[in-house]
């Protein structure tokens, strides 16, 4: 896709600059932010039992947090080592002995521990199963377990089976396998944790682009003109990102947020791994735009209409007229769409003044280079998809793209998720390409044997369809998850476990007990123990958010006995179903795996020749879209005119959407948040707007809809007016269930709610004063 090579990583610039400092306080000594050293040493404790084998994680593998890309100590951007919290919180996940026998005896006992309990136990230590009505949990042998499995497979429809796949340190080779496995049994229902968090990013940019992926570098952060954290808090959830931000603002990078709820993580933050940021912090962001949630598609239409208005002054003040020509198309009918919209309506729908948005859109204009960087802010909505291609608009119109210090980034939470569409573990893909009938047929002649031509579903699809009637071809009868627990992830949690018990069958392959492994099922529940990343005979690989596949090598340490590689659990499992045909999806060694891979996706050639610690290459270069053009069929980018979406409230209603704490994906790691002293039942909310509701900071408040309720205290924070946050997935109560994005299919994560004094709520609770109050929800509601 690009000809230009990844340079390799840079040197960072440690030279004092006072004006950055975020105060003269020695290591922000009386600040809320998060104490560092005392987090290490507390890990390092945790970790006591196993601490050798903790450090050769650490110095030795690829980080299974977030998506960075370190490998051992060290990256592709910068120079030096690299650690952070999340990190190591996710450590003993790796070191933890397994789960002593007796807590398998009552599962009443399981069952009052939350996940973090849960998770505290240990490792899973060999195959489990729960029928309903039973107290414990009886142990069983592989042989047990598998051939239990492979019966019922054989028993029901392929369309009543689906898999699911978490982002938890799973690597390529593991998705590949189930992908295909999935294939070779006969169903098309696998999806995996990117549904959740970033499928939208990986549609859009696709129809916009051609692109699934980030079109540039980390590298092109540091001396970018102006570098745009959209709805992602990236100190929070990828902290190591700091260092890259602290070499972008001493290369003179302006760094923007747009986010309703002004982030103090992002305001300040102290790197623990540079002594200056250590010792005094250092100031991030430039400036912030507190849109309203559901707001963004209505403020890019406000720069765009800016821009344009700008040009009719002075053509070339504002849009690159040169790339737009040669390398997109649209652009007519997206200067009438915006053209026509008023700005009232505009700054009404996205909650800034006219005023606000014009500075913005000035700030772009004046820049030569901009990098836009996005999470879950712009994902987690009904809109999803039009968002990212609002951005990818701006990218455009501005000539951002395919050169240095440019590109679209959608930055990843989890270090596997990346790699997992790419390894075909997606009901609308396959490696290497989209499910079409010629990429289908492409994989049959590789695989030697047939595909399905019928459409999958996706996770939250194949889990609502636990409620059809029971002949029904769709009816999910067998649900495989590896990882992942859907009562913490999903919208409704009542509903959710509603779900889990429908199922006949549920097969939980992980490495560790959550809440959701202790739900009953109609039949039966089984639990596998797997091995982790690091534990993977013959070490595997993981690709990060710049497309860089890394490889990670098994790592000498202690074993959990009976745990086994997760791609050869799929293998054996196949051959019990389909004995007659097992030859066809045999792989003898991991090695074998990335072989096939390199066949299966050519951007993935290369990835065969990865055996050793610190072998990687960056797939497609160091940007996608080099010079302006577009993988798409007439290499051009396509401009998207996108009408402002239905975000309607009435007087006393608050847009209310979901943010992380100390946590990585649904684990909770403590229950105040360092960066704002934040409890996980907080409902951050503006102080003006909870004074016209006299309601004082610390009070009990309650936040309610149609859909359920959130007892909590208010916290006034910086969150822009007539929007309120909460904790996920504390706040998944007050999510509508079964509504998804109609492009990419993620589930809602936001709704509109009515916040009153717990004493008021609780007063005036005569039934039809609350179905009044809800009755108003349904009608605003979309």
């Amino acid at each position: 896709m690009g000809k230009t090579k990844h340079t390799g990583p840079m040197k960072l610039n440690k030279k004092p600059q006072p004006s950055l400092w975020a105060g003269m306080t020695p290591m922000g000594i009386g600040k809320v932010k998060p104490k560092h050293i005392r987090d290490t040493m507390k890990v390092a404790w945790e970790n006591r039992d196993n601490a050798r084998y903790a450090y050769r994680i650490l110095t030795e593998g690829v980080c299974d947090g977030c998506a960075l890309g370190v490998s051992g100590l060290y990256d592709q951007t910068l120079k030096g080592p690299h650690l952070c919290t999340t990190r190591l919180n996710v450590l003993r996940l790796n070191t933890a002995p397994a789960i002593d026998d007796k807590w398998f005896e009552d599962v009443e006992q399981l069952r009052k521990m939350d996940s973090t309990q849960l998770r505290k136990l240990g490792r899973i230590p060999y195959p489990l199963s729960r029928k309903p009505g039973e107290k414990r949990f009886t142990r069983l042998t592989w042989d047990e377990a598998l051939n239990r499995i492979a019966a019922k497979m054989q028993a029901i429809d392929p369309k009543q089976l689906a898999f699911y796949l978490t982002a938890r340190g799973i690597t390529n080779e593991v998705y590949y396998t189930a992908a295909k496995v999935a294939r070779f049994l006969g169903t098309n229902n696998i999806d995996n944790a990117s549904r959740i968090c970033h499928s939208p990013s990986k549609t859009a940019l696709k129809r916009s682009l051609g692109i699934g992926a980030a079109s540039c570098s980390y590298k092109d952060w540091i001396g970018t003109d102006v570098l745009i954290f959209w709805g992602s808090v990236a100190a929070n959830n990828q902290p190591v990102s700091t260092k890259y931000m602290y070499a972008a603002k001493k290369a003179g990078t302006k760094i923007i947020m747009i986010n309703p709820y002004r982030e103090p993580s992002m305001e300040k933050y102290w790197i623990p791994s540079i002594a200056e940021s250590a010792l005094f912090g250092t100031k991030i962001v430039d400036d912030v735009y507190q849109v309203n949630i559901g707001g963004d598609i209505a403020f890019i239409n406000g720069v765009m209409k800016h821009w344009f208005e700008m040009e009719e002054q002075e053509k070339g003040s504002a849009i690159d007229h040169s790339f737009v020509k040669q390398h997109t198309k649209g652009v007519e009918q997206v200067e009438v769409h915006v053209g026509a919209l008023t700005w009232a309506e505009i700054e009404r729908s996205s909650g800034l003044s006219r005023e606000r948005i014009e500075e913005f859109a000035q700030l772009l204009a004046n820049s030569k280079s901009g990098v836009f960087i996005w999470s879950m802010g712009l994902t987690q909505h009904r809109f999803a998809t039009d968002n990212i291609s609002q951005v990818a608009n701006l990218a455009m119109l501005r000539g951002f793209l395919g050169r240095e210090h440019c590109g679209v980034m959608p930055i990843r939470g989890h270090s596997g998720v990346q790699g997992s569409g790419e390894m075909g573990a997606d009901p609308f893909v396959l490696s290497g390409g989209d499910f079409e009938p010629r990429n289908r047929e492409r994989m049959e002649k590789l695989w030697g044997f047939p595909i399905m031509d019928w459409q999958g579903d996706t996770v939250g699809q194949s889990l609502e369809n636990a409620h059809l009637h029971e002949e029904h071809e769709r009816k999910l009868k067998l649900f495989y998850t590896s990882g992942g627990n859907f009562l913490e992830t999903m919208p409704d949690p009542d509903f959710m476990q509603q779900t889990l018990e429908k199922i006949e069958l549920r097969v939980h392959q992980d490495i560790i007990l959550n809440t959701s492994t202790l739900v009953d099922a109609k039949e039966e529940v089984i639990i596998l123990p797997a091995m982790t990343r690091y534990e993977q005979p013959g070490g595997g690989t993981s690709t990060s958010t710049e497309r860089m596949v890394y490889f990670s090598p098994e790592i000498k340490g202690p074993r959990i006995e009976e745990a086994r590689s997760e791609w050869e659990i799929y293998i054996d499992l196949a051959g019990r179903v389909k004995p007659d045909k097992k030859e066809w999806i045999q792989f003898k060694t991991v090695a074998d795996i990335r072989a096939e891979i390199a066949q299966a996706n050519p951007n993935y050639d290369g990835i065969q020749h990865l055996t050793e610690k610190g072998d990687l290459f960056q797939w497609g270069g160091a940007w996608l879209c080099e010079d302006g053009v577009c993988p798409t069929e007439d290499g051009k980018g396509q401009l998207f005119a996108i009408d402002l979406p239905e975000n309607r409230r009435t007087e006393g209603q608050f847009f209310v959407t979901t943010r992380r704490g100390k946590q990585f994906n649904s684990m909770i790691y403590s229950e105040v948040d360092p960066f704002n002293d934040g409890d996980r039942y907080d409902i951050f909310i503006n102080e003006e707007d909870a004074r016209k509701l006299s309601i004082d900071e610390g009070v009990s408040v309650i936040a309610y809809n149609q859909y359920g309720q959130l007892q909590g205290r208010a916290k006034f924070e910086d969150v822009a007016n007539g929007n309120i946050a909460v904790y996920w997935p504390e706040g998944n109560s007050l999510l509508p269930k079964g509504v998804y994005e109609s492009h990419a299919k993620i589930p809602e994560y936001n709704s509109t709610v009515i916040v009153e004094r717990a004493d008021v709520f609780h007063a005036k609770k005569d039934q039809k004063y609350v179905e009044n109050r809800i009755a108003d929800l349904e009608m605003s509601a979309d």
